[in-house]
């Protein structure tokens, strides 16, 4: 996924386009057939978003694990099983 940001927006506007073509076909007037299109953009705007986050989340909490045994096996200390961790959010929604 690299560096660009907005996989999100690109997915919404996409399904957004598709939910526009589908409420066409189905006959539903203008003024229906976008306001489905923007509940369709909201909706996987934002469940795209919450994927890329807790992927980029478990990345992060990867890294740290592995940084803490390579620093573990630098300073010569055996493992011992216990691993540093990135700390959870106390509710949904914060922190990351």
């Amino acid at each position: 996924m690299g560096k660009f940001r907005g996989w999100h927006i690109v997915a919404g506007i996409a399904a957004m386009v598709l939910t526009g073509i589908l409420g066409t076909v189905m006959g539903l007037n203008n003024t229906a057939a976008f306001m489905a299109s923007c509940v369709a953009f909201v909706a996987v705007a934002m469940w795209m978003d919450s994927r890329i986050t807790l992927r980029r989340r478990e990345r992060a909490r990867e890294a740290a694990r592995e940084a803490a045994r390579q620093a573990q096996e630098a300073a010569g200390q055996p493992e011992d099983g216990a691993t540093l961790d990135v700390e959870q959010p106390k509710r949904e929604g914060s922190g990351g």
